[in-house]
């Protein structure tokens, strides 16, 4: 006669953590994203997962078997299904207020997304999407004090470089040039050339930079960089002809 006892029937709030790869080579950095589900095993030994959703409900239903649970999933005791329902509530309120934020920027309607971006980052001030947007806010309007604050925040913050949010560090880098700030474009397209080092429009937007500067040694290299990791770059290729052209001109002048 066996003395096993029945093993305990799983149920309650688990934690997944996602891993992924920011960069390449020595430059990369892993980092690492926690979501939280509600997991119930059924009578029949079914284990349902539900992801926490947006507002107080979950997410649809999912099925695991019990290796893949054992294996990816951590118990969080600490954490009562209501704290996991009203953290969703939460990331649903910041997700809505983006959201209405960026509709409302591209109506131009600028203080008014400033003021829904506020309202993102009163609840989650590490927010990506909350920060560029205001960021963009306060550089559309030149309030460079603001903006710079903005830009020293996204700078700590990894997950702001991650390939999802490629497209708005691009578009905040390029505002932060035309805004004239261009000591500050430098050091946040350098971040994010740590981090992304292959990225052949970082180099393009940092030759920009440069030549702002007056730098047009450093910003031929960054130029010439670009071309050596897409060859078929066609706003290099024609900023490098007109920087040519512009030398050439200049010396037939003296």
């Amino acid at each position: 006669m066996s003395d096993m006892k029945p093993r305990q029937t799983i149920s309650g709030v688990f934690s997944k953590t996602k891993s992924s790869t920011i960069g390449a080579g020595t430059t990369a950095r892993r980092t690492e994203t926690v979501a939280y589900f509600f997991v119930k095993e059924r009578e029949d030994g079914v284990l349902e997962v539900q992801a926490l959703g947006d507002q107080v409900v979950f997410g649809p239903v999912a099925q695991v078997s019990l290796d893949e649970f054992l294996t990816e999933y951590m118990p969080e005791p600490q954490m009562s299904q209501e704290r996991a329902r009203e953290e969703a509530k939460r990331q649903g309120k910041v997700q809505k207020a983006v959201a209405r934020g960026d509709k409302l920027y591209r109506q131009g309607k600028k203080y008014s997304a400033e003021y829904e971006y506020s309202q993102a980052l009163a609840l989650d001030e590490e927010s990506v999407r909350a920060n560029f947007g205001i960021g963009q806010c306060f550089l559309d309007r030149g309030d460079a004090g603001k903006a710079r604050e903005v830009f020293e925040r996204l700078l700590k913050l990894d997950a702001a470089f991650a390939d999802e949010h490629k497209h708005l560090f691009n578009e905040f880098g390029i505002s932060l040039r035309k805004g004239g700030m261009f000591a500050e474009a430098l050091s946040y397209y350098g971040r994010a050339v740590e981090l992304c080092p292959d990225d052949e429009n970082l180099h393009y937007n940092m030759g920009r930079a440069f030549f702002e500067l007056g730098d047009t040694k450093t910003a031929m290299q960054r130029l010439s960089h670009c071309l050596l990791l897409n060859p078929e770059h066609g706003e290099a290729k024609r900023f490098i002809t007109f920087i040519k052209r512009a030398k050439t001109a200049k010396n037939d002048g003296d």
